[in-house]
Formats: C-alpha cells, structure tokens, sequence
C-alpha cells in the first residue's frame, strides 16, 4: 500500500532525479583547507542515483523495526560494538522515545530526566553480530532536518565490518554537526589501527560551512560515494568534499545515525527537549 508519505516523497524523488541541482540546490560553499583533494568540474559534482540500483530503504512509513540489540530486526539502538558515546546516553527503545514515526519521518528525541541524566537516540543497521545491513561501495544517503542548540550532535556515518576482526576500524562521518556552529558541519574520515602498525589512527577532515539557520528550517540530504579510488561527500546531491579511497574502506560498511551531545562542549543551554528528524535513509550500488 502506497501511503500519502509515500506518495510526498516519490513525488520529490523524481523531481530530484531529473534535475538534481534545480531540485536541491547546495547551500554549502566548500571552505579552503590543506587537507582536501582538488574538486571536480561543476558537472562532475553532481551525482544521480538513477545510475545506481537501490539496495537499502528506509522510508519511516510506519512502526520503526528496532530493538536494543537484535537480532532480527532492521535497526538497533546501540553501536554494535558497544561504544556509546558522547554526554548522553543512548536509550533502549520505548513506545514513543527516543524515537517515534510520523507523516513518513522519524523523530529522534534527546531529552534529560529527573535526575538530571540527558538521553538520546542511535541507529545502527548491523546488530552485535555484524548481520543486518553493510555493503561494500556505493552510495549511502541520509534527508534530515537537524536540532538547533548548543550542545547537540548528530551525525550520518558509516563503519566497516572489519571491526569484528579487531584490526583497525574504518569510519566516514558524512555528516558531524556541532551545535554551537551552526554555520558549518563537519566531514572526514577516520582509520583506527588496532594493532598500532601505522600509527595510532589516521583522519582527513574538513568544515564545510553553510548558511547560518540552513540546518535546521528545512530538510536537507547528506551521502557519500565510495568506490576504489575515491570517497566523495555530497550536500543536497552536490559534492562538498573528496578524499582518496584508502584500502582500508574497501570493506562492506554499515550505517549509523544519531543525535547525540557533546563531545566536551557545554550542555547546560541545550534546549529540553531537542528533536532530530529524519525522512529516509537509503543506499545504492552500481549495476
């Protein structure tokens, strides 16, 4: 059954796909910095899903299948490798918190309680055991619309399944948004080696600034492309950002996103609650 959500947003889909630039235009200007690669020509920086064949969809259409753990369901709440983060913690789900579907959108709450204690809300697609959905290459796109507020942090991002092997683990944060910036998110990736053979870890990032309010009045989309050679970061189907593939993201990578607080940054004028929401999640891989 097509619902009216569904309906609203492949509507906006094929206007998309006809002309990605017209639909969404980029709000970002990609800032100078040492540690990006040069950028394609203007008609290399757009990129069109319709050559890519759809293989992960998340659409919020209805009850949003997640547990805390798994297994058997399409979402869990935890990292799978249990690594929690940030300055609050990430709630088991509940009927209503922190997430709850409506209109085709998710809402990821982040809110404190009595005692004081701030919760919030992670996806991930793999539970414990890495089963669930991870694919190598292609590309991966969140369309959200993000919390205003100081000490807030979501993020979009991937990590690859290697991390069961404990060698290293290799992260894209496509989008890493800091509350107290709100002109600006950040991208990058980041190479933890766990046998310490090059080193402790090894990160390209940069800060793509955006109109200032442009996060939070409406939705926008982050993806990323990943392929042999290069790892692309897209605003609104534009390229804002590209750094060479290294070997370590030849790997099946699944998907994370959250709202979380901090790292470090003050708390004390977060708004209570803050709302995160997201429309879809999906992925797409070459014929």
């Amino acid at each position: 059954m097509i619902t009216p959500s569904r309906l609203r947003k492949l509507a906006s889909i094929a206007v998309v796909l006809v002309s990605p630039v017209a639909a969404q235009p980029s709000i970002a200007k990609p800032e100078a910095n040492a540690d990006r690669d040069s950028i394609a020509s203007d008609a290399e920086r757009t990129i069109d899903p319709s050559q890519y064949k759809l293989t992960f969809s998340e659409e919020f259409d209805g009850p949003l299948d997640v547990s805390a753990w798994g297994p058997g369901t399409k979402w869990i709440a935890h990292t799978p490798f249990n690594g929690d983060f940030g300055n609050s913690r990430f709630a088991d789900p509940q009927p209503g918190f922190p997430f709850a579907t409506k209109d085709g959108q998710l809402r990821i709450e982040a809110s404190k309680d009595k005692k004081g204690q701030w919760w919030s809300g992670l996806l991930a697609s793999v539970d414990r055991k890495y089963n669930g959905f991870a694919q190598k290459f292609g590309y991966f796109e969140m369309r959200a619309k993000l919390p205003e507020g100081p000490g807030l942090w979501p993020a979009f991002w991937l990590i690859g399944i290697n991390r069961k092997e404990k060698t290293y683990t290799a992260e894209i944060d496509v989008l890493e948004h800091y509350g107290h910036m709100p002109d600006r998110f950040s991208t990058g990736i980041i190479i933890y080696n766990r046998n310490n053979e090059r080193g402790n870890h090894y990160k390209r990032n940069t800060r793509i600034p955006v109109p200032k309010g442009s996060l939070y009045s409406g939705f926008n989309t982050w993806g990323v492309a990943v392929d042999e050679t290069l790892i692309r970061v897209y605003l609104n189907r534009k390229e804002v950002w590209r750094t060479p593939s290294e070997p370590e993201f030849h790997q099946p990578m699944f998907v994370l996103l959250n709202l979380a607080m901090g790292p470090g940054w003050p708390i004390d004028k977060t708004p209570n609650p803050s709302y995160m929401y997201v429309d879809y999640v999906r992925a797409w891989q070459r014929e």
